[in-house]
């Protein structure tokens, strides 16, 4: 082993538990990017995987009715690959031990055969048979939740008329990898089930024998969708076309690639903020190493060691460290990959998700690690590379002593010896006294952006579901009715309110820009839905023109006072160009509101609606649910309770565990990093701390002098600390901006207050283990004159 190997390892294993210490604060950073890089990649290998091999479609169209001559027409639309269509409709459901009524998606499949398209994956039993009439499937997690099997029956209303549907399979669909209700974000498997049934049964259920409602297509390689769709929507518009979309805007699969949008965040901010920390303290522990190793310096320099070999040699020093931290947070992240991989195959369908830790995302990890040591200890080995021989080989200058500002100001005497010693040490070595400021005010930050998302998701649920939606449920309706609909749900038992609302489906579009989504219309005074803005204020709707949810607006790219092109997708396909008057908050996907009577005259209606929200006495629910679940008009009811329970279960489950793992890292770097404060702080002043000791200081003060330096230094730290973490709070809720999740940032004060206080008692920890090493100070070894 050669002369500077062995001293690498001396240096390491003298400087052990800091080395040790910054390896798991890099080693928290490296967790964090593989757990979400690894856990990224094994979803997206999947979710390719299964659609390619289950035939998942490409585009997308629903519509009132068409013959099955046409299929064929559009199936020689240039670019169509392969087409099916099919019959779906949405129903009403009774099940067994649930009170209030579920709604269900009906699917129709081929007689006796898979679809060629969004194939199904059989968990149990068999497909349907032709000629038996209410054989269906049904989707795992509906049958999961409700403890469904082969041979149980499900109670549905198809078409105004109740009928059993015989469970004869489990299926999953490449469709429902996220299954969720049309028109909703939150996905809800005991409210919401899908079915698969044949088609002429279904088609006969709803009168639509030898026609369809709904295509499916694939496209052939090299083709733009854009095209394909527009042909398709000119020629299903005569039959109530409601305008294409591709997989992008599947509800499903945008879901998916909303939580991949927000792993890739994951992967990239969090990380980036821990290796950061790591390289700064890394940077002031090899900082002090070298101004203590001068004359070590200087001696390897006189025996013919050059400057590149000595500027390796303290790199090799980062690099140590570095692997170390690479090795433990790649272990790590794996295991809590695999843990996040767990709890996404209970959000997600699929027939097979295992975890896979690619080699290159080790190898990245590694590169990354690696990469932050050398930006680390770039500045010190500089130093050491460019210090003269002849300087090196005499002590470092002392500081220059001078009357503190306390004691120009006369305060002295207000001051006990400890303190005014505690303050010449840090007023003459400003910078030192600024660095380890900092490294504990970032600390603090990592704690504030491990713990505040917990803020985020409570601002969301309060301000989503108790401010701009007061209702207790919502009713759907087969088909637009007159006010006479509403009357009827008003005098439904438990019915406190009743507030009518029209939903049409309409096609936005600003300049190149479009989006596809409904308009809600709402009575000028609405209570129950709210439009809000930012501050948590109603919005008043106008007489004419659109109020946008803030995200919509910004994804057209349009601004209000502007003018956007409505292409109504029902009944007559009005095109107006309608005013942009007002932006709304809106943190769940994107929304356009417009009054009421303004939507209807858009329609050429004179009074219709589309369903109702309701504020429902709760001592009346179970004769209400009784009551909807045999209303043949009534397409589907929605609960504001089942809604938030399903949002607590997924979306903030998701995040809160993340929160877990924020915290547990969070905590490690506040010890790591006020502890190599501590440590570096001894390291620098022992030879003054045993001068003291052989002139007559206890071990108290002295200890005073070093921890309450250190104390000083915290305190002064932590309002730092909280206006770092709060722009750490922020850059991270960026990250996590998707268009179908949003969040504002909010931070706590009992987050503040819990930052503040695990860094204190990190304080007090590190100081203990201090104070001990402090106890056992050898004096005379200190005291020995540098030769």
């Amino acid at each position: 082993m050669g002369i500077l190997q062995t001293k690498l390892r001396r240096d390491l294993l003298q400087m052990k538990s800091q080395a040790l210490a910054i390896a798991l604060v890099m080693a928290c950073g490296i967790a964090t990017f593989v757990m979400s890089l690894s856990t990224l990649q094994s979803l997206e290998r999947t979710l390719d995987s299964y659609y390619e091999q289950y035939g998942f479609a490409q585009v997308f169209t629903h519509l009132k009715r068409a013959p099955q001559a046409l299929a064929s027409r559009l199936a020689h639309i240039p670019g169509v690959a392969r087409l099916e269509t099919r019959v779906v409709a949405q129903v009403t459901l009774d099940i067994a031990g649930l009170s209030e009524p579920a709604t269900g998606r009906l699917t129709s499949l081929p007689e006796g055969r898979q679809p060629q398209l969004n194939r199904l994956h059989l968990r149990e039993g068999r497909l349907p048979t032709p000629q038996r009439r209410g054989e269906v499937l049904v989707n795992q997690r509906f049958a999961e939740a409700h403890g469904l099997h082969p041979g149980d029956r499900v109670q549905a209303i198809l078409n105004g008329r109740r009928q059993a549907l015989v469970i004869v399979g489990v299926a999953l669909s490449p469709e429902y990898v996220y299954q969720i209700r049309p028109g909703e974000l939150i996905p809800d498997d005991r409210r919401f089930g899908v079915f698969w049934m044949g088609y002429d049964d279904l088609a006969a259920a709803f009168d639509l024998e030898g026609a369809f409602n709904d295509v499916s297509l694939t496209l052939e390689p090299g083709t733009m969708a854009a095209e394909v769709r527009q042909r398709l929507d000119e020629a299903t518009a005569e039959y109530g076309g409601q305008g294409a979309y591709s997989r992008e805007d599947q509800m499903s699969h945008k879901l998916v690639s909303n939580e991949m949008t927000q792993l890739r965040g994951m992967a990239l901010i969090p990380p980036t903020i821990f290796l950061t920390v790591a390289a700064f303290l890394l940077n002031v522990v090899l900082s002090r190493l070298i101004s203590i190793q001068r004359e070590q310096i200087a001696a390897l320099k006189a025996f013919g060691y050059s400057r590149l070999e000595v500027g390796l040699h303290y790199l090799r020093f980062g690099l140590a460290i570095s692997v170390a931290g690479a090795v433990l947070g790649t272990a790590a992240g794996a295991w809590f990959g695999r843990g996040m991989t767990r709890m996404y195959a209970r959000f997600f369908s699929f027939p097979v998700f295992d975890y896979h830790l690619g080699l290159e995302v080790a190898l990245i990890a590694l590169l990354v690690s690696g990469g932050t040591a050398a930006l680390g200890v770039y500045g010190s080995v500089r130093k050491a590379v460019e210090l003269p021989p002849a300087e090196a080989m005499r002590p470092e200058p002392p500081a220059a002593f001078r009357p503190t500002v306390v004691e120009r100001l006369g305060l002295q005497r207000f001051l006990t010896q400890g303190a005014r010693m505690i303050l010449r040490q840090l007023e003459r070595r400003p910078f030192k006294a600024l660095f380890s400021c900092l490294g504990i005010a970032l600390a603090v930050a990592v704690m504030i952006l491990g713990s505040f998302s917990e803020d985020i998701i409570e601002h969301l649920i309060d301000f989503q579901f108790f401010q701009a939606q007061r209702q207790d449920m919502t009713v759907t309706l087969v088909e637009p009715a007159d006010g006479r609909a509403l009357t009827a749900l008003a005098h439904l038992p438990g019915v406190r309110r009743a507030e009518p609302v029209r939903t049409v489906p309409v096609r936005l579009i600003f300049g190149h820009r479009s989006r596809l989504l409904a308009i809600t219309g709402l009575p000028p005074d609405a209570t129950l839905l709210r439009p809000l803005n930012r501050d948590g204020q109603p919005v008043f709707l106008p007489e004419q023109g659109l109020v946008l949810s803030a995200a919509l607006a910004e994804l057209l790219g349009v601004n209000p006072g502007q003018n956007v092109q409505v292409e109504v997708l029902e009944g007559n396909r009005p095109v107006r160009q309608l005013m942009v008057a007002a932006l709304v908050e809106d943190y769940t996907g994107t929304s356009a509101y417009m009054r009421l009577r303004t939507l209807q005259q858009l329609m050429g209606e004179e009074d219709s609606i589309s369903g109702a929200n309701l504020l429902v006495d709760s001592r009346f629910e179970e004769e209400l649910y009784h009551r909807l679940k045999n209303t043949p008009a009534v397409a589907g009811v929605t609960l504001k309770r089942g809604a938030l329970e399903s949002f607590r279960k997924t979306m903030a489950e998701n995040l809160l565990r993340m929160r877990l793992f924020n915290m547990i890292f969070a905590s490690i770097i506040a010890f790591g990093v006020v502890y190599n404060s501590m440590r570096v702080a001894l390291s620098e002043r022992s030879r003054e701390l045993a001068t003291l000791r052989v002139i007559g200081f206890t071990r108290t003060e002295i200890s005073w002098l070093l921890l309450g330096e250190a104390g000083l230094l915290t305190l002064l730290a932590i309002p730092l600390g909280l206006v770092i973490g709060t722009g750490f709070a922020a850059l991270a809720t960026w990250a996590l901006q998707t268009e179908v999740l949003r969040f504002s940032l909010v931070v706590d004060p009992s987050t503040y207050g819990t930052a503040a206080l695990v860094i204190l008692l990190a304080a007090v920890a590190s100081g203990l283990v201090v104070r001990r090493r402090l106890d056992r100070l050898d004096l005379i070894a200190v005291l020995k004159a540098r030769e």
